[in-house]
């Protein structure tokens, strides 16, 4: 009997956990450059029932009743890395990437994926912009919004350094002829490069163009969910990431920024099918529950 309560209960604990994945989808409807997520579940081995007798019918002393499943679990929560619709918002600080990297003879479906007939799964490579931590670690993130800091950086709105692809932050100020000049605006050429508004592409101190750093993701389900819609990756999936040059894969728009993928109707039916799936298996674990009272309370007093 307590085989049924342990299923449920297993139930009751994998729809919460969908629950809050999709709350937090919801509540991320309008965040920047947010990816939604979803929870993948998967079901616990079956195990083989079998019923053991005397024998003394003739027959064998093991009878195979058949397969039982024994519950689900949520087995971890999986961004989605579509691409969301731009916003267009006229400030030159904000930045949004358009990504659409394709492999050859790999036609990716709508969830960006592709699986070939054997049944061999990859996933479609994604671009991030590039930016790093007070601690100088690297991480990744579609959210464009970005500002000046004090110190003259590019910053993203939690305060983190972008990234140049010289992989130094990138410092708005006009270094030509020995003197340090702030930049209050910038624009974006089509090879990338930052333009100050004289015209002149944005150097460095060694009179290098600066640009953005765009970081290829080659499978973006390795990368680790940081919150705030910042991304890393493990050091032994270093290989994953590679710095790429703008082209018709690859765009950046400026003066506009990426909205969330969340669906929001969508969302909503999902929120409710989880709910409703909570509310069966919580019947059934109050089903149980009034059956061991009336074997303990009720059957025992006979």
């Amino acid at each position: 009997m307590l085989r049924g309560l342990y299923t449920a209960a297993a139930g009751l604990i994998t729809q919460e956990r969908k629950h809050d994945t999709i709350t937090n989808n919801i509540a991320n409807l309008n965040s920047t450059g947010f990816k939604r997520g979803y929870t993948a579940v998967r079901s616990f081995p079956e195990v083989l029932l079998s019923k053991i007798t005397d024998g003394s019918d003739g027959g064998s002393p093991v009878r195979k009743i058949g397969m039982l499943n024994t519950g689900v679990l949520a087995e971890e929560s999986v961004s989605v890395f579509l691409q969301g619709d731009m916003q267009e918002t006229g400030n030159p600080f904000d930045f949004a990437i358009v990504s659409d990297i394709q492999l050859p003879g790999m036609p990716f479906d709508s969830s960006g994926k592709y699986t070939d007939p054997d049944g061999n799964m990859t996933f479609q490579p994604q671009a991030f912009f590039t930016v790093a931590d007070a601690d100088g670690n690297e991480h990744y993130t579609r959210n464009g919004k970005f500002t000046v800091g004090p110190q003259l950086n590019l910053i993203t709105s939690n305060g983190e350094l972008v990234l140049g692809s010289n992989g130094q932050p990138i410092v708005l100020e006009d270094v030509a002829g020995g003197v340090a000049t702030p930049i209050s605006k910038i624009s974006l050429d089509p090879q990338g490069r930052l333009v100050k508004p004289d015209g002149q592409v944005l150097t460095d101190a060694n009179g290098a163009p600066v640009s953005l750093m765009i970081s290829r993701v080659e499978n973006p389900n390795r990368l680790i969910d940081e919150g705030n819609s910042l991304f890393r990756i493990n050091p032994a999936d270093a290989g994953q990431v590679t710095r790429i040059a703008l082209d018709n894969q690859v765009q950046v728009r400026q003066g506009y920024t990426e909205r969330s993928n969340v669906d929001s109707a969508q969302s909503m039916v999902d929120l409710t099918m989880a709910m409703r799936a909570y509310e069966a298996n919580q019947k059934v674990i109050q089903f149980y529950d009034r059956s061991l009272d009336k074997a303990v309370n009720d059957v025992g007093r006979v």
